[in-house]
């Protein structure tokens, strides 16, 4: 009888797999993807186009920089709050512009949306980097002030403040990622807007320079300002090698070759590193530099190559160097608050370093035993699948997609009724209410992937509850990506 048995065995576990890759299809993917790059209309600061999608939204922040004889108006919020943060918003446009230079192929009837929330981007860190020599502007909004009201953008009276760092103050980690933003973006505009692009690279030169001369972490020029919000815990070297690498890749002039290689040690280029945020960009840098070795065999990043496997093999199971941790559904664990960021990110250097070695016939090495791209591409899916509703709760954790997905996102736009049907202003204080009640979002932040279930699986639907219900531009940035990956597979 042993025979049957294992056939019925095979029989059970080959349909198991083909209900597993049956979960969503090439559709369901690319109606995630429209969907993920929809919610940036939600989070625009700044007059809002006659195009816009998302119509309970209105303009804000229209005066932004003013009081300061600069203009700052335009970018994006960075979450549930009205501020506008610096750090993770030119982490935000980094990571958009990388995953249309690396998916962007598959994005089809997308690639003019994703261009545009990349572009919205931009702009205002164009604003931010020219508007005054040697000085970069950071941030707009006072978060202290601005967390103690519940108000929608549109009715926004807290101090909009504007810091700045600069040659006395300053902070090469936002620098460096806002020049490395500029340099990626300036690869997607290339062929489609020549000159735009051009002034992108150039800007991005600059600020890279500005950067790299005046060197200190702008948590310590601008304090309680930027933290515990988002503090550079990281430091700045890492941003220094990771302005430097999309430098590199942007130009392919051989000067930050040689920065790469001058600093690379005293800047992270030794240490394996298995995390990747707005605030750590060293697993990134590893993954970025790795091409270089792969496709032109650069000598001089094979160490790279080597760092990059090892950050992979601490994530697949089973594989010498494992210490993720994962829930008992299989999801990426690494922290309490808005853990999908870093499963996002994950997914996407998952997903990215497997194009690189299957276009160059490469593999992971993990001790004496290798891991193939299509390994990789195998554990991305399961976290993509899980963000999409292919989990225990069977609850999708991006709003809108699926027949189950949060209803309570920690978003003060979202939670207070729309200027469109309550046009009288809501006030600092009495917005509070739509925090605390029990009922649904009035409107729909269509696309926001969520910080996320807990260890074990459990995700309480509750504004108040920030650390899972609250969305974030970074969460969804390298999402895009991975969504388009998925959605261009038959």
């Amino acid at each position: 009888m042993a025979a049957p048995i294992t056939m019925l065995i095979l029989c059970t576990y080959f349909l198991s797999l083909s209900l597993l890759s049956a979960a969503f299809t090439s559709r369901d993917y690319a109606d995630a993807l429209e969907k993920s790059i929809l919610f940036f209309e939600g989070q625009r600061s700044g007059p809002l186009p006659s195009n816009q999608r998302l119509k309970w939204r209105g303009n804000s922040g229209l005066s932004d920089g003013a009081s300061y004889h600069v203009d700052l108006v335009g970018g994006y919020y960075d979450a549930g709050d009205n501020v506008k943060f610096g750090l993770p918003m030119a982490f935000t446009t980094t990571m958009l512009a990388w995953s249309v230079i690396e998916f962007g192929g598959s994005m089809h009837s997308q690639i003019g949306n994703a261009k545009t929330a990349l572009r919205w981007a931009t702009d205002y860190l164009l604003k931010a980097a020219t508007a005054t020599p040697d000085s970069l502007y950071v941030q707009v909004g006072d978060p202290n002030m601005d967390h103690k009201c519940w108000e929608r953008p549109e009715d926004m009276d807290t101090p909009r403040n504007v810091y700045k760092v600069s040659a006395q103050n300053p902070g090469s980690d936002v620098a460096a990622e806002t020049a490395a933003a500029l340099a990626a973006a300036s690869l997607v505009f290339k062929d489609s807007d020549p000159s735009y692009s051009a002034k992108l690279l150039q800007t991005a030169k600059n600020v890279f320079n500005f950067a790299d001369k005046y060197r200190g972490s702008y948590s310590d020029s601008l304090n309680s300002v930027v933290c515990p919000f988002y503090c550079s815990y990281s430091g700045y070297q890492d941003e220094l090698l990771w302005g430097a690498s999309w430098m590199h890749r942007a130009t392919q002039d051989s000067s930050y070759l040689s920065y790469i290689q001058s600093n690379g040690h005293t800047m992270g280029s030794d240490n394996d590193d298995f995390s990747f945020s707005w605030d750590d960009k060293r697993a990134g840098t590893k993954v970025l530099l790795s091409k270089d070795f792969l496709e032109k065999s650069t000598s001089e990043f094979q160490l790279y190559k080597s760092h990059s496997d090892n950050y992979i093999c601490s994530i697949i199971p089973g594989s010498s160097g494992f210490q993720a941790q994962y829930t008992p559904g299989g999801l990426l664990y690494k922290a309490s608050e808005s853990n999908l960021q870093y499963v996002t990110t994950t997914t996407f250097l998952l997903l990215t370093y497997a194009k690189y070695l299957s276009t160059n016939g490469g593999v992971v090495t993990c001790g004496t035993s290798t891991v193939t791209a299509e390994s990789l591409i195998a554990e991305a899916k399961k976290q993509v699948d899980y963000i999409l509703g292919d989990n225990p709760a069977k609850m999708s954790y991006m709003v809108g997609f699926g027949e189950r997905y949060p209803q309570h996102v920690h978003h003060r736009g979202s939670s207070v009724p729309s200027i469109k049907a309550h046009p009288d202003r809501i006030n600092c204080n009495n917005g509070f209410q739509y925090l605390y009640a029990n009922s649904p979002n009035p409107n729909v932040l269509v696309g926001a992937v969520i910080g996320g279930p807990d260890s074990k699986d459990n995700f309480a639907d509750d504004r108040n509850n920030y650390q899972q219900s609250e969305p974030a531009t970074y969460i969804n940035a390298p999402f895009v990506g991975a969504l388009a990956f998925f959605s261009g597979k038959a």
